[in-house]
């Protein structure tokens, strides 16, 4: 391993347990095609998460994956409890990882908070998805970050 990407793995051993060895090239270059590549693929959004470390913004990847997880949950109860641990995390005013969205959609939230449904963050995810996409995502692509990745993939012959 050379040293340019010693940093590399250094991040990903501590942040994601090896991940990088995981990596193939072809995921790496598909990530460049669309953001929704991104986020979708297997190990995309652990190292798209890394990456908004660094610009101190991983919430926003944190609470868009977390609204996808609360939408699979069928039990109210579960629903309720999730609901209240997003909605006190990511949305009230002064959250430890409050997002950034507008007063509507957060008025909105505040009111279903109650009795959430299966869609009460969807506003909410469809903002902080397109910030992700319009904002972070074109400076993660000519990061050195993700270029160096792409490098050492292409390197390495994965």
């Amino acid at each position: 391993m050379s040293p340019n990407t010693c940093w590399l793995c250094k991040i990903f051993r501590a942040e994601e347990n090896g991940i990088s060895s995981k990596l193939s090239l072809e995921e790496v270059l598909q990530w460049s095609k669309s953001f929704e590549n991104l986020v979708t693929s297997k190990h995309g959004p652990m190292i798209y998460k890394t990456y908004l470390k660094t610009e101190h913004s991983d919430e926003n990847i944190e609470f868009w994956l977390a609204c996808e997880a609360y939408k699979k949950i069928t039990s109210q109860r579960k629903r309720i409890s999730m609901a209240r641990k997003l909605f006190t995390s990511y949305i009230q005013p002064q959250a430890p990882k409050e997002i950034n969205i507008d007063s509507p959609a957060r008025k909105a939230i505040i009111r279903n908070i109650q009795e959430p449904t299966q869609s009460c963050f969807d506003e909410a995810q469809r903002i902080i998805y397109r910030h992700m996409e319009r904002d972070s995502y074109p400076r993660f692509l000519e990061s050195q970050f993700y270029l160096k990745l792409k490098h050492s993939l292409q390197t390495n012959g994965n």
